[in-house]
């Protein structure tokens, strides 16, 4: 929002949320049955004004994808300073222009049919004559508009809500209060319109200037350097015709410069090209790839997070993540998504963040969780974890956390990895199965003297238990088996008399393992807790019980460039198996943390909190997924 809103600021269909798109939706419906059921009585113009958009709202999402991967390597990174949540969530509405520009030409074909009718596909005369007017009366007026726009009356009604973010990504290009859009509008349409009057539109003037000013608006608020510098070396006269993303970017951190469309030789003309245009630019095209010091290694879930990720809806993977309806159009791209993994998965990077001194990455290895439960990809997927952690070594990476199904599986079987294989790994390996106890532990309802122990027992569910025992804790488990396992790897200690075997299912706390059925949860009696000690949140089969997320911490202000959830939990708040690599990192443990071994819990556990690691509020962490 502008520091100062004017009138018509505000998007007109705003109210209307997601469903906003039905808009168009008559006109769709009926353009379309009029060219395919009535043999084509509309031009076929008028059929593709929809697909054009689609291709529109394709086409930007691929440079935001593009963008955030590319920024998240560092290498030609431009502005260093971070993106956060409050920027997403301004710059939700980037599809307003696109939903625009589809009410601009269906109204312009309503009321002048004439305009459509039998548009040729190509027309070399009306390309011209676009080329002509954008280079001409478009740059020239938009030169002029946009400083009119830094003027200080229209710059806080109006344009300050864009240079709100002084980061930019590809659709910070089209966040606008409405009315500032309707200006630019009237100004970008010249070309098309004047070759429309003229009779020598055609449908590649539509789709090559629509795809035009998307590709250059999007590449110019990029925040990476992505021309190359021969260019312009082979073309000295270019750099009064092409801008650079560069160029753009000092228009957003110094405001009263390089107010240019696509083309600074206005800038040139009048003076206004900042100083450092062309070092920045330079210095953009030197910088290197960010070498990480803490890396997170975790997976896909579902076939459909793909579009949770970083790199993928932007809007989406601000928030937890969640079934969306608009998920299930898009099958046809998670099934081909989904089939690349199968062909030619391999590890990649996700995001970066940065706490202090550290440089903190993600990566993801392209398998689904589904798919470590099957034997037959066992093999696949220990290659390449072994791929990663090798890699990431090489890297230079100090630490490396596992926030991955059957970790403890996988760690014991490949200990040789830090044996005669690979003798010179120098690169930590922390499963964080200490702080995710230490979490678990310490949000056991304050006063609880009993609790029942549940689900299938693992190195973490071991600790817990013993932890807890060990506080004096009385511990229950209704199977014999786990009793006895429990009871073994307790030893001698005293521990051992606060755990006793019980059928009994009326104690108010669960401690639950991995996945808990429907039956067992009908066992609990009403108000019953249940607190997971798995990667993944129990299924939610009771309104009258009360349900705890998985182990997590919130992270300090001072963790840098989060925009994204991770998986179902909330803004800003972290898995204990990720948070275990950044404290490791921070504090220099030179030690491993995987398979039978485990690092103190009170130690991880008061160096999280010293760091600035929060454990989560009543209303955050026990709230109902």
């Amino acid at each position: 929002m502008a520091s100062t809103p004017g009138i018509l600021t505000e998007w007109p269909w705003k109210s209307l949320g997601t469903y906003k798109h039905m808009i168009l939706g008559p006109w769709v419906i009926g353009h379309t049955y009029s060219y395919l059921v009535k043999g084509g009585q509309n031009d076929l113009s008028t059929f593709l004004v929809f697909p054009i958009l689609l291709w529109r709202m394709l086409h930007n999402q691929l440079w935001i994808s593009f963008s955030r991967y590319r920024t998240a390597k560092g290498n030609n990174k431009i502005v260093d300073k971070p993106i956060e949540f409050d920027q997403i969530d301004r710059e939700n509405n980037w599809d307003d222009q696109i939903l625009l520009s589809g009410i601009v030409f269906y109204t312009t074909i309503m009321i002048f049919p004439s305009f459509s009718t039998h548009l040729p596909i190509w027309r070399t005369d009306g390309i011209i004559i676009a080329i002509l007017l954008h280079a001409g009366p478009v740059e020239f007026l938009y030169y002029w508009f946009h400083r009119l726009l830094h003027h200080h009356f229209l710059y806080s009604r109006y344009h300050s809500h864009h240079h709100s973010s002084i980061v930019t990504e590809p659709i910070t290009s089209v966040i606008h209060p409405f009315a500032e859009i309707i200006g630019y509008f009237i100004i970008l349409l010249i070309p098309l319109m004047t070759a429309t009057f003229t009779g020598t539109a055609s449908i590649s003037v539509l789709f090559g200037y629509l795809t035009f000013l998307d590709f250059m608006n999007n590449m110019g608020h990029c925040n990476f350097e992505i021309i190359p510098d021969w260019l312009f070396t082979v073309f000295p006269l270019l750099k009064y015709i092409i801008y650079t993303p560069s160029f753009h970017s000092l228009h957003h951190t110094q405001f009263r410069t390089n107010y240019s469309l696509f083309m600074p030789l206005y800038d040139y003309i009048y003076g206004t090209l900042h100083k450092s245009t062309d070092s920045l630019y330079k210095k953009s095209l030197r910088r290197q790839e960010d070498v990480a010091d803490v890396v997170h290694l975790t997976h896909l879930t579902s076939p459909a997070s793909i579009y949770h990720l970083h790199f993928g809806f932007a809007h989406f993977a601000s928030n937890p993540i969640s079934s969306k309806w608009y998920l299930y159009l898009l099958w046809p791209l998670t099934l081909f998504t989904m089939a690349l993994t199968w062909l030619f998965g391999t590890t990649f990077l996700v995001e970066t963040n940065r706490l202090h001194n550290l440089i903190l990455q993600t990566w993801a290895i392209p398998k689904y969780k589904y798919q470590y439960y099957m034997k037959s990809q066992n093999e696949v997927i220990n290659k390449m974890i072994e791929k990663a952690i090798i890699e990431a070594d090489q890297k230079g990476v100090k630490v490396l956390s596992l926030g991955l199904l059957n970790q403890a599986e996988y760690m014991n079987r490949n200990d040789e990895i830090y044996g005669a294989r690979h003798p010179s790994l120098k690169i930590k390996v922390v499963d964080g199965s200490s702080l995710a106890v230490a979490i678990i532990v310490n949000s056991i309802p304050i006063g609880t003297t009993q609790l029942l122990f549940t689900g299938k027992l693992s190195k973490v569910a071991s600790a817990v238990v013993f932890n807890l025992c060990r506080r004096g804790i009385q511990v229950a488990t209704p199977l014999k088996e786990d009793y006895e396992k429990l009871r073994e790897s307790f030893g001698a200690h005293p521990s051992c008399n606060n755990l006793f075997l019980s059928s009994n299912y009326s104690l108010k706390t669960w401690l639950v393992g991995d996945e808990l059925s429907e039956e067992e949860q009908d066992k609990a009696t009403k108000g019953t807790i249940f607190i997971p000690m798995s990667h993944f949140p129990l299924k939610i089969f009771r309104k009258d019980c009360l349900y705890y997320i998985t182990p997590a911490m919130e992270a300090p202000p001072s963790l840098l460039n989060v925009d994204s959830c991770e998986n179902w939990l909330a803004r800003r708040v972290m898995s204990a198996w990720r948070i275990a690599g950044i404290v490791h990192g921070l504090e220099g443990w030179n030690v491993n943390e995987y398979g039978d071994k485990m690092f103190n819990v009170d130690i991880v556990w008061q160096a999280a909190l010293r760091h600035g690691f929060k454990p989560l509020a009543t209303s955050v962490g026990r709230e109902k997924l």
